[in-house]
């Protein structure tokens, strides 16, 4: 009986054993899956700084201040060269055309006779076309003048800064029409509702804008003139950079 006993015990311990070997065995065989969890918080775009040039360009009708733009670095240098020099010191808006545009930089406006035809005055070199199709014509955009040329090469110092007019959805497809390209939304927006010189896009190169003194610009354009467009008015003008400021802009990818 007490062998028949001890029998009894030794089996139920090895069955104990074996059933915890078997649980021991389960937990470490059992994989353990991670979710990662998905992030509801937007993506935080980096700030980029970009330093931009101002111009102040003081005239007998008032002040105008111009932003360059940084994307036509040769225009924007050879701009800011010609304005520390006072190269633009006393010279004329001399072509004047109401809702179209407003231009000066002939050095030769500088001591011109009352009624003297002007325009054809140079800094002596031409600037590669710098095209943007992100830069345009918009009201208050601060262009270079240039010759008839293949390369539409700018004038190394004339420029004009763009009126213009409102545009309809008709005019902006007929200019689609001749010149083969496309205007996008936010253009077609600008034109129609800001006004500007859509024709010119692309041909001219546009290397800044006008940031304070659009009411300086209507006022010049309204300047009555001859029948080349010299104001009966000398409108005379001065111009000096301003200190650089930052604009933090998003990065796009």
């Amino acid at each position: 009986m007490n062998r028949i006993f001890k029998v009894a015990c030794l089996i139920t311990a090895l069955l104990f054993a074996s059933d915890l070997r078997a649980q021991v065995k389960k937990k470490v065989e059992k994989k353990t899956v991670i979710t990662k969890k998905k992030s509801t918080s937007p993506a935080v775009k980096p700030v980029v700084a970009e330093v931009f040039t101002h111009v102040k360009i003081t005239t007998t009708l008032g002040n105008i201040i111009i932003r360059l733009y940084n994307k036509t670095p040769l225009h924007r240098d050879n701009f800011i060269k010609l304005v520390n020099t006072h190269f633009y010191d006393s010279l004329l808006f001399h072509r004047v055309i109401n809702q179209f545009m407003i231009q000066g930089g002939d050095p030769k406006s500088k001591m011109a006779a009352v009624g003297e035809m002007l325009g054809i005055g140079s800094a002596g070199y031409t600037i590669p076309a710098e095209f943007d199709s992100t830069l345009f014509h918009k009201k208050g955009a601060l262009c270079a003048a240039r010759t008839e040329n293949p390369e539409k090469a700018s004038s190394g110092c004339q420029f004009y800064i763009v009126q213009g007019k409102k545009c309809s959805d008709g005019e902006l497809d007929n200019i689609e029409n001749q010149s083969g390209f496309k205007f996008s939304p936010a253009k077609r927006m600008t034109y129609k509702m800001n006004g500007g010189a859509p024709m010119l896009d692309m041909n001219y190169t546009v290397f800044g804008e006008v940031e304070t003194g659009m009411d300086i610009l209507d006022l010049i354009a309204a300047v009555p003139g001859d029948n080349r467009n010299r104001p009966f008015t000398d409108i005379r003008m001065k111009m000096e950079i301003l200190q650089q400021e930052t604009e933090k802009t998003e990065s796009k990818k």
